[in-house]
C-alpha cells in the first residue's frame, strides 16, 4: 500500500499513514478533524526537467500576496515586473 502526507485543517497537524488508493481522507490523529493530502516534494530531475520539477513544487507552494508579490527569474507567474531588491 502506498504512503500518503497529510495535513489537518484544523491543528495544522502534518502525518503520514498507508492506506488503498480509493480509501478516503482518514481524520486528524490529534483532534479528529477533516484533512487534506499534501505533496512534500517532487521526484529529482537533471536538465530540463530540472526547471519542470522546480515548477512543480513552485505551484504546490502556499500563494503569496498578489499585491506585496516579488517576483524573481523564472517565478512563472503571468506578471512580469521584477522588484529588484
Amino acid at each position: 500500500m502506498p504512503t500518503y502526507d497529510y495535513l489537518c485543517t484544523q491543528c495544522k497537524l502534518q502525518f503520514e499513514t498507508r492506506h488503498s488508493i480509493n480509501a478516503p481522507n482518514p481524520n486528524c490523529p490529534a483532534c479528529g478533524s477533516a484533512t487534506e493530502k499534501v505533496i512534500l516534494s517532487a521526484p529529482a530531475t537533471h536538465g530540463n526537467m530540472a526547471r519542470g520539477r522546480d515548477l512543480a513544487i513552485r505551484s504546490l507552494q502556499p500563494k503569496t500576496d498578489p499585491i506585496n508579490h516579488v517576483h524573481i527569474p523564472g517565478c512563472g507567474c503571468s506578471r512580469h515586473r521584477h522588484k529588484h531588491t
